[in-house]
This record gives structure tokens, sequence and C-alpha cells, in this order.
């Protein structure tokens, strides 16, 4: 079997704040967009089973500047939806719930009333994802490409390794860096992660 990269997409003006980013859809700061460039080298020459993008701009142009063609995007790798704590910092909602975790208490709903995400209504989306492409890495000898979103990738990951959907929070990523989920033996295993891709080297 091939293996699932994982790829966050580059730096927002939100995410450098640590404001919590679902479905507002930012585009990447330039910083975000020279991390993005970083790992087009990675992808060159490479061939690829597929690639799957969020269709929030965020992710579909990291997957641009990453040399990614022809990406088909899939709405279930959209961002965890956040709810009332939209654009908000853990910080910020620590002052009146200083207990609160994203993984074990959700999110309060928007105020116009939808209920945003649980860690399971997130894990359901990422089952829907890995039902999909799974199967397409089973007989390939090309890899496949995800470009998404930190805690949806998180998920995924939790997942994918047969986890709760709330222990994506063992999973630390950073923007515009790489996963790789893999089989070892048969077994699901998470063979890089969180890691800057440096170059091809060509013989």
């Amino acid at each position: 079997m091939s293996d699932l990269i994982l790829i966050r997409h580059g730096e927002t003006e939100w995410s450098a704040s640590g404001r919590h980013t679902g479905r507002t859809d930012l585009p990447l700061t330039p910083d975000g967009e020279a991390e993005a460039r970083t790992l087009a080298p990675f992808f060159e020459g490479r061939p690829l089973a597929f690639v799957r993008t969020s269709p929030l701009r965020r992710a579909r142009h990291t997957a641009e500047l990453a040399g990614l063609r022809d990406a088909v995007t899939d709405e279930d790798l959209c961002e965890w939806d956040y709810g009332g704590y939209e654009g908000l910092t853990t910080a910020h909602i620590h002052e009146t719930r200083p207990d609160w975790s994203l993984w074990n208490d959700g999110v309060p709903p928007h105020a116009d009333g939808r209920p945003g995400e649980s860690a399971a209504d997130v894990g359901r989306r990422a089952d829907r994802v890995l039902e999909r492409v799974v199967p397409l890495l089973a007989g390939a000898r090309e890899d496949g490409v995800v470009v998404a979103h930190a805690h949806l990738l998180r998920v995924l990951t939790a997942r994918y390794l047969g986890l709760p959907a709330s222990e994506g929070r063992l999973f630390l990523l950073t923007t515009a860096t790489v996963g790789r989920l893999s089989t070892e033996h048969g077994l699901p295993v998470v063979a890089g992660w969180n890691q800057r891709p440096l170059p091809r080297v060509r013989a």
C-alpha cells in the first residue's frame, strides 16, 4: 500500500495569532505563501495517485504554490467548525472557561444558532475521507496527498490509527508541514510528522 501524505496549509493572519479559524475563508499571508512554495521541490517530478484539498482558499492556494496540480476539492476536508468560538484564541476562551478543551468540550453554537462541531462530528467527516482515499492507495505505486487544516488533519490521523477522534490532540501540526501515514506489516502507522520537507536529490 502506498502512503498518504498530509499537508497543512501555510500561515494566515489568524493562524499566526492563534485564533481559531474554521470556516472563515482567509487568504495566506505573504509568509504563508513563502512557506507553501518551500513544499514545491518535494513534489517536483513526483507522480501522485491523487491530490485532495479542502475547498477553503488557504488550502487550495497552498496546493497550487506547492505545485500540486489537478487537485480535487472535498467538502469533508474543511476545518473544524468552531461555532461561537470562531476567531477567538484559546487564551480568550479560558478567561471565562479556564478548563475548556476543544477536544473534550466542543464549542457553543454560532450566534445564528448553527451548532458548530464536536470531535466526534469531525471524526465522522475524517472517516468518510479515509473511506474514499485509502482504497485508492491499496493498489497504487504512487502516494496520495491531502491538503487541509491542522485540526481536521489531526483528527484524520487519529482515525487512520483507529483512535477516537479526540486523540487528535496528540498530533501537533504547524503550518506548511508534512505528515506521512503509512503501514508496517499491514498495520497503520505514522511514518513522518510535522516535517519541513527537504528538496528531492536527483541522482
